[in-house]
């Protein structure tokens, strides 16, 4: 998902479930800052790498693909953006280890680790319920995609077609794909980047979604297609349908992290709450544009009767370098990193006790000490020993 979502989106949804302004705009800055807390990030403030919730184009061209580097990205990956939905699941067909190993970590909505994630949130504090609602979102945009890099898994062919509605049904255009980074989707042509085609298994270019580009972070648009997990066999992916769960879904679960609802159950949605919005929200979720910021931002401040400040990277960081060591992790970075580390353990240590070694080895993280997760250790010395 894009920043529409994650940072405007999200704070009507926190408004829409009785947070103050200043609690959703807290919540919302830190669903948002999920895909930029970056190693490049941790190091200028002077934070520990292991709290790093996404990796920068540049720190993935750059990444090892060996064991320990391949392990690193899925942690970050599978823990934040694509959240495994069945650690034991079985595939369709007889394979090996290694692909049932990456066939079990492919992201769909409503797993018990999504539950496990908006419960760990309960009671954090703001930063802890925008992660968790950033994951939440991301595993309705993201389903049938793995946080690993994986071409037997991540890829599809050249069988892509939008789907436009047309009466009762749909019309079909085939979809276009191109490699250059630099130029914006066409909307009007139906020509889309994506990443190069790399037949390494492993390659980064494999990473999520990227050999589908940006389709699946576009709330407006309807496709299908031929994913590889699934025997190429057809598969309809309806973005304002599912963007539509994520939003009440959203509603739902700040409804318990507030203490108004005494559960998170998976499979419930607060249409109820969303109803009276429901023909803007439809207009929203349908327009086609890349950027759908402007319309959130005017519903959300309609809802709220505040103004939405706009994203600002640099907002706490001199609170937080200027802090000292006692008092960083009462910072509002420090509450965020604290939360991404409790949340990056809970993932990978489910993902090593199903017995998946994708991840690596992990541990449980203790929350009593500033120490990051103790598993990291050897890759954290490795990376300041390659910085010296």
């Amino acid at each position: 998902m894009n920043p529409d979502f994650h940072y405007y989106a999200t704070y009507c949804a926190a408004i829409l479930a009785g947070f103050s302004h200043d609690e959703s705009m807290a919540l919302c800055y830190s669903d948002q800052l999920v895909d930029l807390c970056s190693a490049t990030l941790l190091t200028k403030i002077k934070g520990p790498l292991s709290a790093a919730t996404t990796q920068l184009q540049l720190e993935l061209m750059d990444a090892r693909t060996d064991m320990i580097g391949l392990q690193n990205i899925t942690r970050i990956w599978a823990s934040f953006h694509f959240l495994p939905y069945d650690l034991a699941a079985e595939p369709p067909k007889r394979c090996s280890k290694r692909y049932r190993s990456k066939y079990r970590l492919i992201c769909q909505p409503n797993s018990e680790l999504l539950e496990r994630t908006v419960r760990l949130a309960k009671d954090k504090g703001m930063q802890a319920a925008g992660i968790a609602m950033h994951i939440l979102a991301d595993t309705w945009a993201h389903r049938n995609f793995a946080g690993t890099p994986s071409l037997v898994i991540n890829n599809s062919n050249r069988y892509f077609y939008e789907l436009f509605p047309d009466g009762d049904g749909y019309t079909e255009k085939k979809l276009t794909f191109r490699h250059s980074a630099s130029a914006p989707d066409d909307l009007e042509r139906s020509i889309y980047t994506s990443s190069l085609s790399v037949t390494s298994e492993n390659s980064i270019m494999n990473l999520g979604h990227g050999r589908v580009g940006h389709l699946p972070d576009y709330c407006f648009i309807r496709y299908k297609y031929l994913p590889a997990w699934g025997g190429y066999e057809e598969l309809v992916k309806d973005n304002p349908a599912d963007y539509h769960n994520a939003f009440c879904q959203m509603i739902y679960a700040m409804k318990y992290l507030r203490g108004v609802n005494e559960t998170f159950e998976r499979g419930h949605y607060d249409t109820e709450a969303a109803a009276p919005y429901e023909q803007e929200l439809q207009e929203i979720l349908n327009r086609r544009q890349l950027d759908a910021s402007a319309d959130w931002k005017a519903l959300g401040e309609k809802l709220s009767g505040h103004e939405i400040e706009p994203f600002d990277l640099e907002r706490y960081q001199a609170e937080y370098m200027n802090a000292g060591e006692d008092e960083k992790d009462g910072t509002f970075l420090g509450r965020f990193i604290r939360a991404a580390m409790a949340q990056k353990s809970m993932v990978t240590t489910a993902i090593h006790q199903s017995g998946n070694k994708l991840a690596g080895y992990s541990v449980e993280y203790d929350k009593g000490r500033r120490r990051g997760i103790k598993d990291y250790r050897v890759l954290l010395r490795r990376e300041k020993e390659e910085r010296s």
